[in-house]
């Protein structure tokens, strides 16, 4: 899957000239980008131009599923099936609305609600979700975070040319610096 920053936009962003660093960089860079697309529930780019396939089992009466991947850029299709051994039947698009709100699909019939079927993976959707590429706010944040690790800022104590610096647990024992998971929140799915 792919990263939310390269190593080129992090070295341009923070001036950096020298590749001494490339491969720890790149390494954390990696584990950031991952790090960042589970805390958020969201891969961000990894769907903008290939289908997400998603299928749900349904084990009550409801109408409405929601997608994981946001925002949703084109429903490629929507398919249904009764039986957990049956093909797929594809819906027609008056069978089913896309609520952009929510990035939910919800079954009707005319104007009114009709619930999907119920089941072992009984709704399968297809579809792309997604940015280009990294919004610029979460790109600031991907830096930050991809520097706080670079520069062993996580660690509670640090030796530094033989004085011993104590950094405080950031974000109440979070696990980001306040200032990253402000904007980290502002891009995560619940």
């Amino acid at each position: 899957m792919a990263n939310l920053i390269t190593l080129q936009q992090f070295k341009d962003a923070e001036g950096i000239q020298s590749p001494k660093d490339d491969y720890k960089i790149t390494r954390i860079i990696d584990s950031v980008s991952e790090l960042v697309k589970t805390y958020c529930a969201n891969t961000f780019v990894d769907y903008y131009s290939t289908n997400k396939v998603e299928v749900f089992s349904i084990d009550w009466g409801t109408y409405i599923v929601q997608l994981t991947e946001s925002p949703v850029n084109t429903i490629v299709s929507v398919e249904t099936r009764d039986q957990p051994d049956s093909a797929y039947i594809a819906l027609p698009n008056d069978k089913w609305y896309f609520e952009s709100t929510t990035d939910s699909i919800v079954s009707i019939n005319g104007i009114s609600y009709s619930n999907w079927p119920r089941g072992v993976g009984s709704v399968k959707i297809t579809y792309t979700a997604g940015y280009a590429s990294t919004p610029l706010d979460l790109q600031i944040a991907v830096i930050d975070l991809i520097n706080y690790y670079f520069k062993d800022e996580h660690k509670s104590r640090r030796t530094l040319q033989g004085a011993t610096m104590e950094n405080a647990p950031s974000g109440e024992g979070r696990g980001f610096p306040d200032h990253i998971k402000r904007v980290l929140d502002m891009h995560k799915n619940f």
